[in-house]
């Protein structure tokens, strides 16, 4: 299977960079990311804090199939709309540790823009850890999700 989402990491680094094109405008592409009701459709978790400013912060929380709870959290260390996201990321009682993110939005044209996620890890353990799970399958069904309904919202 072909993915649009692509997940690039280099051997003996602490980083990955996720990079992918959306046809969507890249304000849409930016609400997408900072909007709870669009986050909790596309991410399919539920949103209980996001503050999107500069020290603010956010918790989500999502239900597998089993009831079994988890949760997300971070600081929003600066957000520059529609240009930019740099937050830390932690899977609550998970051993991945805080990982920084600096997201990028980019317009390609009126219709469509780029993002850029760049995540750095606490050691390149953590961060081969995490792409021994199904990673690049997941940002991609995640992304896909996203495209679809943002899509909806042009």
């Amino acid at each position: 299977m072909e993915y649009k989402t692509n997940v690039t990491a280099e051997e003996g680094k602490q980083e990955i960079f996720i990079t992918r094109e959306f046809d969507l405008p890249v304000d849409l592409l930016f609400r997408a990311y900072t909007d709870a009701t669009i986050i909790e459709q596309w991410m399919g978790t539920k949103v209980l804090k996001l503050e999107n400013h500069n020290q603010g912060g956010f918790l989500f929380e999502t239900t597998d199939p089993k009831g079994n709870q988890y949760h997300f959290n971070g600081t929003i260390h600066a957000i520059a709309t529609p240009q930019k996201i740099i937050r830390t990321f932690e899977f609550e009682n998970m051993p991945f540790g805080v990982q920084l993110e600096c997201l990028t939005f980019t317009a390609i044209n009126e219709d469509s823009s780029k993002l850029v996620i760049h995540s750095i890890y606490e050691s390149v353990a953590q961060r081969d850890q995490m792409l021994q799970l199904p990673f690049t399958q997941g940002i991609n069904m995640a992304h896909n999700r996203l495209q679809q309904i943002a899509g909806q919202l042009k």
